[in-house]
């Protein structure tokens, strides 16, 4: 190629180089980035792939010896109908995945924030298990079907009254372990595309949470394999316990008494394996691999106790008939309760301690509770969508109204009795949302002044001097200035958040010792009035509410596909979820960033054989970014500048999950790269920000140093009045776009001369 090109305005580019953009979350297309009619793919897959305009087809502005490229991945994480349904059953496991990466930074591996948060990520599962057997094995096997009238016009179900009741239960047992597998197959099928990526030799993931720029960081496979491995047997295993502990209460043999016993000792190795983290063994020259030693025994035990929970099961013996619920299941929904409350409290205190002792406090959202804050999310989502399930089935089946103690069943119908610790569940999950809600409200209404004084000041002077016909349209801009600065005033909703779920999570347990919420119930049922009636009224209103939440989420899943806004709102949330590995919990959705970051580090070490790389990030794209040039070699990253623009990298990132990029390693990739690095952002966009020094021109940076020079401020709207050969004055563009500024194109070119010191100079930026 001719290295000898003229810059439009005079100055000789002497070197080639590539200006790779990365858009955010929800994508967009290739030809929306490139700003080019015809593109073609020039790497990558249809999943994830590089795109270059078509040469010959349209016009291009870009200076001789300049090319731009596009990185496409949003086929990664939206997708079909089943992907994105996925979420809804998925989520209690993102969230608890979520909890480990948004300790406080320590400089060490976490202590025990980790193995506290893969414990609650097991009991998640054992959780989902034991909603599935309560509609299954409880519900529908063992108080439903020995009942004519739940059975009636019911085909579907009477054919389960003609089994004897062992054969039934253990028929309906084969459910939770489908389930179980359903959980397996979504994970499996949404990680089919990042199979073209394993890690190189020598860089699989050991079983902690290391350095972001550590070797085979987002190469989580064998993790994955070994805690699915884990998960799949403490699944199986809350199965057999409650079968054998049911067929303890029916009919009690040794045999019942070894099996139970066994059940236990393999849910106790599940928590030994689940506290001690796995680690390296070398499986060859060069390469390393995660020790699994104990797990092949773990598979083998867990097969031969669930099949042997099953035939004991399905002993065609004669109990005597089933009364209320199955014997021990409430039990069980209780006492996992009281382990959850614990482990949440253990999960509070140690990030408490961590906080404490970590440098930086002041910069931390959420006071530095962001990981017992996911924790909580993850547990309420998963009782919600428990309560739910259980709830719905049961007020299907007995043609009434949703059952009750309470309430007196209906004439003939079946006297269904959920557990009441799911009631209590759902109580305390209408008490949370309406005083989260009403604490937001507050937040939002009290900051109001604040904010649009802030605003003001910011718009006069951006425009000091406006003619009369132009003050409404500058009141505009200074709503939507005074909008984009919500998020960092919800910090309190969700510390709220946090105590309701401790609180309700410890009072729902205490079921365990006989002086829970079933015992005060219990009296008040007994005493009639007023006081038994509204505590009905209030859980049936929880009920409806939890099961119109998770019913809204399996909508908005459904809409995305037909709003762009809707699925831009639904990406938030599942980029932000999916982009960190899965160390917690191994059926949370894959982490795309798994393949995206390897590709993006192998296609920016190819084209700096021939030149240089401006790597542009929008958005999420500005993570990727920069999770990437930490992968890079010192070598490569000396011929990369970086550009980020409308970035969460400060505002989210390094707030959320300050122990893996926070402040010190966002210095450090700033030195990595030479401090060529230039950071766009505008005071109306909602999602991006400054990252290290929040100033206007002409004003002094706040950040001595490199630092300083990186974050630069686009002022928007270019102006308020209608330019004399327009019709409307300049749109408000807020988070996007960025590529169409005049401001980028001047950042890109300062970058390009600052890869080439002997190339051309760097345009003055606006």
């Amino acid at each position: 190629m001719n290295r000898d090109r003229q810059m439009p305005g005079g100055g000789a580019l002497t070197h080639e180089v590539v200006e790779l953009r990365v858009h955010g979350v929800s994508g967009s297309s290739a030809e929306s980035l490139l700003d080019h009619p015809v593109v073609i793919r020039v790497a990558g897959d249809a999943n994830a792939g590089f795109y270059r305009p078509r040469p010959g087809f349209g016009i291009s502005n870009r200076p001789a010896g300049m090319h731009v490229e596009a990185y496409r991945w949003s086929a990664l994480t939206a997708g079909g109908a089943v992907r994105t349904l996925s979420l809804l059953f998925l989520l209690p496991f993102m969230l608890v995945n979520l909890a480990v990466w948004a300790r406080p930074p320590t400089g060490g591996s976490g202590g025990l924030i980790g193995p506290v948060c893969r414990l609650l990520a097991a009991t998640l599962t054992a959780a989902f298990v034991l909603s599935i057997v309560g509609v299954t094995v409880d519900i529908v096997g063992w108080q439903c079907t020995p009942y004519e009238p739940c059975v009636r016009n019911r085909p579907y179900l009477s054919w389960l009254s003609d089994l004897p009741l062992g054969p039934r239960l253990a028929l309906l047992a084969l459910l939770p372990i489908g389930a179980i597998r359903l959980l397996w197959w979504l994970g499996e099928r949404s990680a089919r595309v990042f199979e073209a990526f394993p890690a190189a030799r020598g860089q699989d993931r050991g079983g902690v949470e290391d350095r972001i720029d550590s070797p085979g960081f987002w190469n989580d496979a064998l993790v994955v394999q070994r805690l699915r491995a884990i998960h799949v047997a403490v699944g199986l295993g809350t199965l057999d316990a409650i079968l054998l502990g049911a067929q303890l209460k029916i009919y009690p043999t040794p045999v019942a008494y070894v099996l139970f016993v066994a059940t236990w000792f393999l849910l106790a190795a599940c928590v030994v394996l689940l506290c001690v983290p796995a680690r390296r063994v070398d499986d060859g020259p060069g390469r390393g691999a995660v020790d699994e030693r104990g797990i092949h025994p773990l598979r083998l035990v867990v097969t031969v106790l669930t099949v042997s929970a099953l035939v004991y099961t399905a002993l065609p013996l004669e109990p005597p008939p089933p009364r209320e619920q199955l014997p021990g299941y409430e039990g069980a929904v209780a006492a996992l309760i009281a382990v959850q409350a614990a482990l949440l409290a253990v999960l509070t205190a140690a990030t408490l301690h961590q906080r404490r002792h970590s440098p930086g406090n002041g910069s931390s959202w959420l006071g530095g509770l962001a990981a017992p804050v996911f924790a909580a999310a993850a547990i309420a989502a998963a009782y919600g969508f428990s309560a739910a399930l259980v709830y719905r089935v049961a007020d299907f089946l007995d043609r009434g109204e949703i059952p009750n103690p309470a309430r007196p069943n209906v004439a003939h119908a079946p006297p269904l009795e959920p557990p009441a610790s799911y009631r209590w569940a759902a109580l305390a999950g209408l008490v949370a949302i309406v005083l989260v809600a009403a604490t937001t409200m507050w937040r939002v209404l009290s900051s109001r002044r604040r904010r649009r004084r802030m605003a003001e000041e910011i718009v006069r002077r951006d425009f000091p001097d406006v003619p009369p016909e132009a003050v409404p349209r500058r009141r505009v801009v200074r709503e939507v200035v005074a909008r984009a600065a919500i998020a960092e005033q919800l910090s309190p909703a969700f510390i709220v958040f946090l105590v309701l779920s401790l609180l309700g999570v410890a009072v729902v347990g205490l079921d365990l010792v006989g002086t829970g919420p079933s015992e005060l119930s219990q009296r008040l049922i007994a005493t009639g009035g007023e006081a038994s009636t509204n505590l009905a009224i209030a859980t049936d209103v929880g009920m409806y509410v939890i099961g119109l939440v998770a019913l809204g989420i399996l909508v908005l899943g459904l809409f995305s596909y037909r709003s762009e806004d809707t699925r831009r709102s639904v990406a938030v949330i599942w980029d932000l979820g999916t982009f960190w590995p899965r160390t917690v919990h191994p059926f949370a959705p894959p982490c795309y960033a798994e393949r995206a970051v390897p590709e993006l580090a192998k296609r920016i070490t190819a084209l700096t054989t021939r030149g240089d790389v401006v790597l542009s990030g929008h958005s999420h794209g500005a993570v990727l970014a920069a999770a990437t040039l930490l992968q890079l070699p010192a070598p490569v990253r000396q011929r990369v500048a970086l550009l980020t623009h409308g970035s969460p990298l400060h505002r989210l990132y390094a707030r959320l999950f300050p122990a893996f990029l926070g402040d010190p390693t966002l210095y450090e990739l700033g030195d990595r790269v030479g401090w060529r690095w230039v950071n766009l952002w505008r005071d109306t966009d909602p999602v991006g920000g400054p990252i290290f020094s929040a100033h206007h021109p002409g004003e002094r940076p706040r950040v001595s140093g490199p630092a300083g020079t990186v974050d630069r401020r686009l002022r928007d709207p270019c102006a308020v009045v209608v330019d004399p050969d327009d019709t409307v004055p300049p749109p408000i563009d807020q988070h996007w776009p960025y590529h169409t500024d005049r401001g980028y194109e001047a950042a890109v070119h300062e970058l390009a001369g600052r890869l080439d010191p002997s190339g051309y100079p760097p345009q003055r930026h606006r």
